[in-house]
Protein backbone atom coordinates (compact mmCIF):
# COMPACT_ATOMS: atom_id res chain seq x y z
CA UNK A 1 0.00 0.00 0.00
CA UNK A 2 2.99 2.70 1.20
CA UNK A 3 6.53 1.77 0.60
CA UNK A 4 9.63 3.79 1.59
CA UNK A 5 12.45 2.65 0.20
CA UNK A 6 16.08 4.38 1.30
CA UNK A 7 13.84 7.91 0.72
CA UNK A 8 16.03 11.11 1.90
CA UNK A 9 14.32 14.24 1.62
CA UNK A 10 15.34 17.54 3.02
CA UNK A 11 14.38 21.66 2.72
CA UNK A 12 16.42 23.59 0.20
CA UNK A 13 20.21 22.21 0.03
CA UNK A 14 19.62 20.50 3.72
CA UNK A 15 18.84 17.09 4.41
CA UNK A 16 16.54 15.90 7.08
CA UNK A 17 15.69 12.12 6.61
CA UNK A 18 18.68 9.61 5.49
CA UNK A 19 17.80 6.24 4.08
CA UNK A 20 13.89 5.73 5.40
CA UNK A 21 12.76 2.55 4.81
CA UNK A 22 8.80 2.21 5.89
CA UNK A 23 5.86 -0.24 5.07
CA UNK A 24 2.23 0.01 5.34
CA UNK A 25 0.39 -3.04 4.79
CA UNK A 26 -3.23 -2.86 3.74
CA UNK A 27 -5.43 -3.12 6.66
CA UNK A 28 -2.31 -2.66 9.09
CA UNK A 29 -1.64 0.20 11.72
CA UNK A 30 1.83 1.96 11.82
CA UNK A 31 2.89 4.57 13.96
CA UNK A 32 6.32 6.97 13.60
CA UNK A 33 7.61 7.71 16.67
CA UNK A 34 10.55 10.26 17.78
CA UNK A 35 11.53 13.24 20.01
CA UNK A 36 10.63 16.49 18.49
CA UNK A 37 12.56 17.74 15.42
CA UNK A 38 13.36 14.15 14.32
CA UNK A 39 11.49 14.25 11.16
CA UNK A 40 8.56 12.79 11.35
CA UNK A 41 6.47 15.66 9.92
CA UNK A 42 9.17 15.81 7.19
CA UNK A 43 8.45 11.91 6.34
CA UNK A 44 4.75 12.86 6.08
CA UNK A 45 4.99 15.76 3.70
CA UNK A 46 7.38 13.88 1.57
CA UNK A 47 5.11 11.04 1.36
CA UNK A 48 1.83 14.11 0.48
CA UNK A 49 4.54 15.27 -2.05
CA UNK A 50 4.82 18.70 -0.28
CA UNK A 51 8.15 18.11 -0.70
CA UNK A 52 10.65 16.37 -2.94
CA UNK A 53 12.43 13.39 -2.66
CA UNK A 54 16.18 13.73 -2.87
CA UNK A 55 17.03 9.98 -3.45
CA UNK A 56 15.31 7.03 -2.74
CA UNK A 57 11.48 5.36 -3.68
CA UNK A 58 8.01 6.24 -2.43
CA UNK A 59 5.74 3.30 -3.96
CA UNK A 60 1.83 4.35 -3.29
CA UNK A 61 -0.88 1.57 -3.92
CA UNK A 62 1.72 -0.04 -6.60
CA UNK A 63 2.72 3.19 -8.46
CA UNK A 64 6.64 4.47 -7.97
CA UNK A 65 6.26 7.28 -10.87
CA UNK A 66 7.94 10.20 -9.19
CA UNK A 67 7.03 12.89 -8.99
CA UNK A 68 3.49 13.32 -8.02
CA UNK A 69 2.00 16.07 -7.65
CA UNK A 70 0.29 16.99 -3.99
CA UNK A 71 -3.35 16.89 -5.28
CA UNK A 72 -2.73 13.55 -7.30
CA UNK A 73 -1.51 11.49 -4.63
CA UNK A 74 -4.82 13.05 -2.66
CA UNK A 75 -7.00 11.88 -5.30
CA UNK A 76 -5.17 8.55 -5.28
CA UNK A 77 -6.15 7.54 -1.82
CA UNK A 78 -4.26 9.31 1.08
CA UNK A 79 -6.19 11.34 3.41
CA UNK A 80 -3.98 13.35 5.60
CA UNK A 81 -4.92 14.85 8.98
CA UNK A 82 -2.43 17.87 9.41
CA UNK A 83 -0.59 19.09 12.22
CA UNK A 84 -2.29 22.04 13.60
CA UNK A 85 -5.77 20.66 12.26
CA UNK A 86 -5.84 23.65 9.32
CA UNK A 87 -9.70 23.46 8.84
CA UNK A 88 -11.22 26.30 7.47
CA UNK A 89 -12.31 28.43 10.19
CA UNK A 90 -14.80 30.27 8.19
CA UNK A 91 -16.39 27.16 7.24
CA UNK A 92 -19.54 25.54 9.04
CA UNK A 93 -19.00 21.76 9.94
CA UNK A 94 -21.19 20.72 7.15
CA UNK A 95 -19.69 22.70 4.85
CA UNK A 96 -15.90 21.68 5.95
CA UNK A 97 -17.14 18.15 5.63
CA UNK A 98 -19.41 18.85 2.38
CA UNK A 99 -16.60 20.44 0.90
CA UNK A 100 -13.75 17.47 1.40
CA UNK A 101 -16.31 14.73 -0.13
CA UNK A 102 -15.17 12.22 -2.45
CA UNK A 103 -16.67 8.86 -3.75
CA UNK A 104 -15.23 5.86 -2.96
CA UNK A 105 -13.56 3.39 -5.26
CA UNK A 106 -15.66 0.90 -6.46
CA UNK A 107 -15.27 -2.62 -4.91
CA UNK A 108 -14.04 -0.80 -1.40
CA UNK A 109 -14.86 -0.14 1.67
CA UNK A 110 -17.87 1.36 2.72
CA UNK A 111 -18.28 4.36 1.74
CA UNK A 112 -18.02 7.30 3.92
CA UNK A 113 -20.67 9.66 4.11
CA UNK A 114 -21.70 13.00 6.01
CA UNK A 115 -24.01 10.81 8.05
CA UNK A 116 -21.66 8.31 8.59
CA UNK A 117 -18.83 10.46 9.81
CA UNK A 118 -21.44 12.66 12.35
CA UNK A 119 -22.22 9.02 13.41
CA UNK A 120 -18.55 8.81 14.76
CA UNK A 121 -18.37 12.03 15.31
CA UNK A 122 -22.00 12.60 17.90
CA UNK A 123 -20.18 16.19 19.17
CA UNK A 124 -19.95 17.09 15.40
CA UNK A 125 -23.71 16.55 14.76
CA UNK A 126 -25.02 19.15 17.48
CA UNK A 127 -22.59 22.36 15.73
CA UNK A 128 -23.27 21.22 12.02
CA UNK A 129 -24.11 24.84 11.61
CA UNK A 130 -20.93 26.12 13.98
CA UNK A 131 -18.06 28.01 11.95
CA UNK A 132 -14.78 25.96 12.82
CA UNK A 133 -13.52 29.30 14.51
CA UNK A 134 -15.93 28.46 17.24
CA UNK A 135 -15.54 24.95 17.85
CA UNK A 136 -13.35 23.78 20.28
CA UNK A 137 -9.37 22.40 19.86
CA UNK A 138 -11.25 18.94 20.13
CA UNK A 139 -14.15 19.49 18.39
CA UNK A 140 -11.54 21.05 15.58
CA UNK A 141 -9.80 17.64 15.46
CA UNK A 142 -12.83 15.47 15.14
CA UNK A 143 -13.84 17.82 12.42
CA UNK A 144 -10.33 17.65 10.62
CA UNK A 145 -9.99 13.37 11.29
CA UNK A 146 -14.03 13.37 9.61
CA UNK A 147 -12.76 15.82 6.53
CA UNK A 148 -9.88 12.92 5.80
CA UNK A 149 -12.32 10.78 5.82
CA UNK A 150 -14.90 12.27 3.46
CA UNK A 151 -12.32 11.63 0.89
CA UNK A 152 -12.59 8.17 1.23
CA UNK A 153 -9.28 7.23 2.02
CA UNK A 154 -7.36 4.13 1.19
CA UNK A 155 -4.61 5.46 3.57
CA UNK A 156 -5.41 7.95 6.56
CA UNK A 157 -2.00 9.69 7.90
CA UNK A 158 -2.23 11.35 10.76
CA UNK A 159 0.46 14.10 12.00
CA UNK A 160 -0.17 14.62 16.14
CA UNK A 161 -4.03 14.15 16.37
CA UNK A 162 -3.78 14.44 20.02
CA UNK A 163 -1.77 16.79 20.67
CA UNK A 164 -2.55 19.55 23.31
CA UNK A 165 -6.07 17.77 23.46
CA UNK A 166 -7.96 17.56 26.79
CA UNK A 167 -7.55 14.03 28.38
CA UNK A 168 -10.81 12.98 27.94
CA UNK A 169 -10.98 14.29 24.39
CA UNK A 170 -7.77 12.60 23.40
CA UNK A 171 -9.55 9.36 24.92
CA UNK A 172 -12.07 9.43 22.23
CA UNK A 173 -10.32 10.43 19.71
CA UNK A 174 -8.27 7.14 20.66
CA UNK A 175 -11.11 5.71 20.57
CA UNK A 176 -12.73 6.51 17.25
CA UNK A 177 -8.87 5.25 15.58
CA UNK A 178 -9.45 1.98 17.08
CA UNK A 179 -13.12 1.78 15.27
CA UNK A 180 -11.91 2.98 12.71
CA UNK A 181 -8.99 0.03 12.48
CA UNK A 182 -11.73 -2.33 12.96
CA UNK A 183 -13.04 -1.55 9.85
CA UNK A 184 -10.06 -2.50 8.01
CA UNK A 185 -8.98 1.30 7.51
CA UNK A 186 -4.91 1.45 7.08
CA UNK A 187 -3.65 3.80 9.02
CA UNK A 188 -0.33 5.49 9.69
CA UNK A 189 0.38 7.81 12.80
CA UNK A 190 2.45 10.56 14.30
CA UNK A 191 1.60 10.62 18.13
CA UNK A 192 3.79 10.92 21.75
CA UNK A 193 1.63 8.62 23.26
CA UNK A 194 3.55 5.71 23.23
CA UNK A 195 0.98 3.13 25.78
CA UNK A 196 -2.37 4.23 23.40
CA UNK A 197 0.06 3.53 20.49
CA UNK A 198 1.14 0.38 21.63
CA UNK A 199 -2.67 -0.45 21.71
CA UNK A 200 -3.65 0.64 18.85
CA UNK A 201 -0.85 -0.17 16.12
CA UNK A 202 0.37 -3.49 14.65
CA UNK A 203 4.10 -2.35 13.68
CA UNK A 204 6.24 0.99 15.30
CA UNK A 205 9.08 2.89 13.93
CA UNK A 206 11.18 5.37 15.71
CA UNK A 207 13.41 8.36 14.13
CA UNK A 208 16.58 9.40 15.51
CA UNK A 209 18.11 12.75 13.45
CA UNK A 210 16.31 11.17 9.98
CA UNK A 211 17.10 7.60 10.58
CA UNK A 212 15.39 4.97 11.13
CA UNK A 213 16.75 3.23 14.71
CA UNK A 214 14.22 0.35 15.78
CA UNK A 215 11.16 -1.35 14.19
CA UNK A 216 9.02 -3.66 16.00
CA UNK A 217 6.00 -4.79 17.03
CA UNK A 218 3.89 -3.32 19.93
CA UNK A 219 5.05 -6.62 22.76
CA UNK A 220 8.22 -5.08 21.77
CA UNK A 221 7.87 -1.58 21.85
CA UNK A 222 6.25 -1.96 25.53
CA UNK A 223 8.89 -4.45 26.64
CA UNK A 224 12.03 -2.87 25.87
CA UNK A 225 12.48 0.61 28.43
CA UNK A 226 16.04 0.52 26.99
CA UNK A 227 14.70 2.15 23.57
CA UNK A 228 11.87 4.30 25.11
CA UNK A 229 14.40 5.84 26.89
CA UNK A 230 16.77 6.47 24.71
CA UNK A 231 14.83 7.42 21.72
CA UNK A 232 11.53 8.59 23.13
CA UNK A 233 12.91 10.31 26.49
CA UNK A 234 10.50 8.24 28.59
Amino acid sequence: MLKLENVQAGYGAGRVLFGIDLEVMPGSCVSLMGRNGMGKTTTIRTIMGQLALKAGRITRFGDSNVPRDVHDIARAGIGLVPEGRQIFSNLSVEENLRTFHRPAASGGAAEWTYDRVLDLFPRLRERVDHAGSHLSGGEQQMLAIGRALMTNPRLLILDEATEGLAPIIRTQIWDCLATLKTTGQSILIVDKNIAALARLADQHFILEKGKIVWRGDSAALSGDATVKSRYLGV
